[in-house]
């Protein structure tokens, strides 16, 4: 095999085309992973530049070598490591911002060659770059690109070659430096007045409550409704029937060659493959066939929202309310990935700057967004009663996020760290690029999730063969029950919830119940705990200790509210 050679780090302001550039200059075959000691992740890829092996290093976005969260400090201690060819990408609508970090690069004296990304949308809102004279007050090459088009790309792979170590200039402070950045826009940028376009009028609008807020509805509404139905296909028409196929014959070959306890952990002992609890059956059913189906199209619909330049929109809109929860807007990005699954969802509260943003967001998103599985039960079992019943639960769940926030926030000890919101222009996604993300992040999410749902289905196998799940439902009747107001046959509801909860939802179908019942056993079960898979990926994510204060809340609070839901609707 051949060692790459050539090692080229990609730097640059987030949201400014970074991984599209990434995913133009490397092939299918990369790799994430997180930088040692972190959270944070990093992606590296593999490329040919004039003939030679090079190695690609996409490191988070920043805004600065003077790192301000750990996300930051990754990137800026990736860079510090050294490389071959800097390469740095430049929102070219946005020149004087960018180039604070570019002047930052040129500092450090490494060879660099920028890149003038959204090339096409500065043309087009009448922003003019002279690239000669640029080229001339930074002192290396610079490329003009529309990466999601593939323009420049071949460009930049010929000028990395030529990358050159600039003059170098040290700034005494922060300020000569941004005075330097005002000197270079002022030689090399002249914008001419252009009447906004329907498009830019479209970005600004889409960013104020008045119109903002219901179109972000909207969005929402059409993606998740989108997930859930072609999760729902994928499952009804390729993966039961394929999983039932395999579950017949593993609990044969299994059952043939051993018994006892070992045949019990292996393929549990219901015939059913989804809650028979055995490593070979439900361990692989549920991120493979529950999980994976609404995971893959929710990745690709949030890749769109992603490269669109939507999502920065939505975390603009929710910003101020976020702020009430001790959260910022870019914790929504977390909180719509749990809609699809609470595992991604938990799994990307990693981009948070602190320890205490990062519990109350997997906290929150835990105790009060369902998954998209859970959600189309929800919808089945309520929507002959009326829509208003459905409103009554995510109402009450939307409720609960806030109030539970406000609370945690002022409970929970460590620093809620300000960021800056990046806006960037509306943009086509690129297909390839799309694809790839989708492919990473699915592929992530498996070696992530699998490990840990497999160890979840283990100890509920030991707590079943021990009998402690038995005793577990006959000690919460009384609550389900007398608190909850609901038939005791609800508790098995609870027991099932912790293994796959849209099945748990679907079992209340039979017990008979009315629609109050159904709201308030509806809310419980999405509050009360997580499901394995996300229980597992929190113990990872958090650490034991904050788990189980985790696990403690939700209890708590599913116990409050499912009584105070029974209390109101049995008025």
């Amino acid at each position: 095999m051949e060692l790459p050679v050539l090692k080229i780090i990609l730097m640059g302001n987030p949201n400014v085309g970074k991984s599209v550039v990434f995913s133009r200059l490397t092939g299918i075959e990369v790799i994430s992973s997180n930088y040692p000691g972190t959270t944070v992740e990093y992606t590296l890829g593999r490329t040919s530049i004039a003939g030679e092996s090079a190695e690609v290093i996409d490191p988070p976005g920043v805004y600065s070598l003077e790192p301000s969260c750990r996300a930051e400090e990754v990137t800026r201690e990736i860079f510090e490591e050294g490389a071959d060819v800097v390469v740095d990408v430049v929102d070219a609508t946005n020149l004087e911002r960018n180039l604070n970090l570019t002047l930052q690069i040129l500092e450090r004296g490494l060879p660099t060659v920028v890149v003038l990304n959204l090339w096409d949308v500065a043309t087009r809102t009448g922003i003019e770059i002279d690239l000669a004279a640029l080229e001339e007050e930074l002192g290396v090459p610079v490329v003009p690109a529309v990466a999601v088009s593939g323009q420049g790309i071949r460009e930049l792979a010929e000028a990395i070659p030529r990358a050159r170590v600039p003059t170098p200039v040290r700034f005494e402070s922060a300020d000569q430096r941004w005075a330097r950045v005002g000197e270079i826009v002022e030689r090399s940028q002249r914008v001419v007045h252009k009447h906004p376009s329907l498009l830019e009028k479209l970005e600004e609008a889409t960013i104020k409550p008045l119109f903002g807020v219901p179109f972000g509805l909207l969005v929402l509404y059409i993606s998740f409704t989108g997930v859930i139905k072609v999760g729902e296909a994928l499952i009804d028409t390729i993966l039961d029937p394929a999983f039932a196929f395999y579950g017949a014959w593993i609990t044969e070959v299994v059952g043939q060659n051993t018994s006892g306890i070992l045949r019990d952990i292996l393929i549990g002992t219901s015939p059913e493959i989804d809650t028979s609890f055995g490593l070979l059956t439900t361990g692989l059913y549920v991120p493979l066939g529950m999980v994976l189906p609404f995971v893959i199209p929710f990745y690709i619909v949030l890749g769109v929202l992603e490269d669109v330049g939507y999502l920065p929109r939505i975390s603009v809109l929710v910003d101020a309310l976020m702020h009430r929860v001790g959260l910022h807007g870019a914790a929504v990005v977390p909180c719509i990935l749990g809609l699809g699954c609470n595992v991604p969802g938990v799994m990307a509260t990693r981009v948070l700057e602190s320890e205490k943003q990062r519990y109350l967001a997997a906290t929150l998103m835990a105790v009060s967004v369902p998954c998209a599985a859970q959600n189309a039960m929800i919808w089945g079992l309520l929507g002959p009663f009326g829509l208003r019943y459905i409103a009554v639960v995510y109402g009450t769940l939307f409720l609960v996020f806030i109030s539970a926030g406000f609370i945690l926030s002022r409970i929970v000890g460590g620093e809620s760290p300000e960021i800056f919101l990046e806006i960037p222009p509306y943009r086509v996604p690129d297909g390839r690029a799309l694809f790839k993300k989708t492919w990473m992040r699915s592929k992530h999410f498996l070696k992530e999730a699998v490990p840990y749902v497999l160890l979840g289905v283990f100890l509920m196998n030991v707590l079943f063969i021990a009998g402690v799940v038995d005793l577990v439902g006959g000690l919460a009747e009384p609550i389900i029950t007398g608190l909850f107001g609901l038939p005791k046959d609800a508790a098995a509801t609870m027991i099932v919830g912790f293994l796959r909860k849209d099945v748990a939802v679907g079992m209340l179908a039979p017990l008979g119940m009315t629609a109050g019942q159904l709201v308030v056993a509806s809310v419980v079960l999405a509050m009360y705990f997580p499901c394995v898979a996300t229980f597992a990926v929190f113990m990872k994510e958090l650490g034991l200790k904050n788990t189980a204060r985790s696990a403690l809340i939700m209890v708590l609070a599913a116990t409050i509210v499912g009584t105070i839901l029974n209390a109101l609707l049995s008025i």
